[in-house]
């Protein structure tokens, strides 16, 4: 396995499915819904996950730090000096969790040298982990059996191509993208979930033009890209990178296909 640093996968899809066991206690009580600066949603459910998901990163890799949505200022400020380290999204989909319409996702994902190399998706809600990495191959985990992914073939007519797109974020180019697939089938979805639908052939599209955080994508890129798909920028037409900015985590555009 060509992983920059020794990993044991298995207790990292563990870490993965213990945050979502935690997040799933929450679902169904009652809880307070606050607004983080940016004005999006923050629950209990989201630090619970960020807190179990840091320690056990800190016990099983002490030599690898980790950035979180949840991280404080100060690691968001050194991060740029980080060559390899943990990325996460503790609570991919808060507004769907919030809904309660099951499409949120726990994700980790390993970043060496700008790049993706391992990510590891948990839908609790749906009892689903998807795990995987370039050179590495994509997995899809449900009912405890494990089975290899792999992306949809190309497609021969317009109308058999599958697109997903954003549930709680759609603009004005997402239309426009979907007017030059005329018959062609679009499902909205929630959180890194329409990432993995890329990954396992059940979508050959996902166009995103609103804004979208790293650590959203990160680990599911690397499943796309391990099932033999694509997540380029929509900028450059390169894959996506991680912490070459300094003033913000934002991604470009970007078009996952198969």
């Amino acid at each position: 396995m060509n992983l920059p640093v020794d990993i044991d996968i298995p207790q990292i899809i563990s870490l993965a499915q213990k945050a979502g066991d935690a997040i799933m206690k929450i679902y169904t009580e009652d809880y307070n819904v606050h607004k983080k600066l940016d004005e999006s949603p923050l629950t209990k459910a989201d630090l619970s996950s960020h807190e179990i998901i840091v320690q056990g990163l800190r016990e099983l890799t002490p030599n690898i730090p980790t950035l979180s949505e949840e991280s404080p200022e100060r690691d968001i400020k050194n991060r740029v000096t980080w060559k390899t380290y943990w990325l996460v999204d503790p609570l991919d989909g808060t507004k769907e969790f919030i809904k309660k319409n099951g499409e949120f996702t726990v994700n980790i994902a390993l970043i060496h040298q700008n790049k993706t190399v391992l990510g590891v998706v948990n839908a609790p809600a749906l009892d689903v982990t998807y795990w995987g990495g370039r050179g590495v191959g994509a997995y899809k985990l449900k009912n405890g059996i494990e089975k290899k992914i792999r992306v949809a073939t190309k497609k021969k007519y317009i109308k058999d191509i599958k697109i997903v797109g954003s549930r709680s974020h759609q603009c004005e180019e997402f239309y426009e993208f979907i007017a030059d697939y005329p018959g062609a089938s679009v499902s909205p979805i929630g959180s890194s979930l329409k990432l993995c639908l890329v990954a396992e052939g059940f979508a050959d599209l996902y166009p995103r033009f609103g804004p979208t955080s790293e650590w959203d994508t990160a680990a599911a890129q690397s499943i796309v890209e391990g099932a033999g798909g694509t997540v380029v920028s929509l900028v450059d037409r390169l894959p996506l990178k991680y912490n070459t900015k300094f003033s913000t985590l934002l991604n470009p555009k970007f078009l996952a296909s198969s």
